[in-house]
């Protein structure tokens, strides 16, 4: 009887004790499912950032708005659309520093900066081309050119230094000028905003001035069978002479693009013509200088390969 009450407790404990074994591995076991629970839900918990609303983007988005609002006024309205198109690019400098400020540089916003500056300047480009038809090639050329350079150079940083460069890293080994180029805040700044001022000149004297633009006097003199010397600025009153409504938007807008002073933007194009001419061997060289990384990668890359084959003699 003794022997059997003592089995009977040697069995409890027992069962006691892989029941405690049973609990402390339920216990550590719903301890460890929920840490690594946790640490699943951690990434998860965190909120997630949208690049797309990011300040600098944000701004980019305001370029964009501006530049399709330019492009509206561009064929009649000359102050409103300059003054727009300004401010576009004027606020190009500004998501720079929103982006160091806010620590939110991003590959998105890099190209969406760069695609925006090519698309607005293209833009101006065909206006002025439509404006002046003898120099059509000029600015066709201008935007092939920038296209290209741009869309090389971009090409062989990816290709030459991987995705984690930027087009802007130039060491001066490969090219001195394109390093203080992309380098220097304020070389780059003062090279982008006086090439828009000259395309923006441009397209003020193509209202303003009948020496650059003779369709200015051409319909009034083919109207009125008077002789109006270039330069001189138009009486408002011969409007009704070629309008059916002197009074209408279009008239008013003709005579006020008539009455422009072409002084400022004769000034302004003379100031900005050095810089943006030295803008555009920059792109020319910029062009060559990738073209050259491209054409080294390929050499690499085809003597890895064994190529050229040897020819086989007979």
């Amino acid at each position: 009887m003794a022997r059997q009450t003592r089995r009977n407790a040697k069995a409890r404990e027992a069962a006691s004790s892989s029941d405690d074994d049973a609990t402390s591995q339920t216990v550590m076991n719903g301890k460890g499912n929920g840490s690594a629970h946790h640490a699943s839900e951690a990434p998860d918990s965190m909120e997630k950032e949208n690049i797309f609303l990011f300040w600098p983007n944000l701004i980019g988005y305001a370029r964009i708005v501006l530049a399709f609002a330019s492009l509206y006024y561009m064929p009649l309205h000359p102050r409103t659309c300059s003054f727009l198109y300004s401010v576009s690019c004027l606020l190009d400098a500004l998501d720079g520093f929103a982006a160091r400020y806010f620590e939110q540089s991003t590959r998105f916003g890099a190209v969406l900066d760069m695609v925006t500056d090519r698309c607005t300047t293209s833009c101006l480009l065909v206006f002025l081309s439509s404006a002046f038809p003898r120099w059509a090639i000029v600015f066709q050329g201008l935007i092939a050119l920038d296209f290209s350079s741009h869309y090389m150079h971009m090409y062989a940083t990816l290709v030459v230094g991987g995705v984690d460069s930027s087009h802007k890293n130039i060491d001066k080994s490969q090219s001195w000028l394109l390093n203080l180029y992309y380098t220097n805040k304020g070389v780059l700044f003062t090279f982008c905003a006086l090439n828009e001022l000259f395309f923006i000149a441009l397209y003020l004297l193509s209202f303003s001035s009948p020496w650059v633009s003779p369709h200015l006097i051409k319909s009034v003199e083919e109207t009125s069978g008077a002789h109006i010397d270039p330069g001189s600025q138009l009486n408002s009153s011969i409007l009704s002479q070629f309008f059916p409504d002197p009074f209408s938007a279009a008239a008013l807008e003709m005579a006020r693009a008539n009455k422009m002073d072409s002084f400022v933007p004769w000034v302004l194009v003379v100031i900005s013509f050095p810089i943006m001419f030295l803008k555009q061997v920059i792109n020319g060289i910029q062009l060559v200088k990738a073209s050259r990384w491209l054409a080294d990668v390929d050499v690499k890359n085809r003597k890895a390969k064994g190529l050229p084959r040897a020819k086989k003699t007979a």
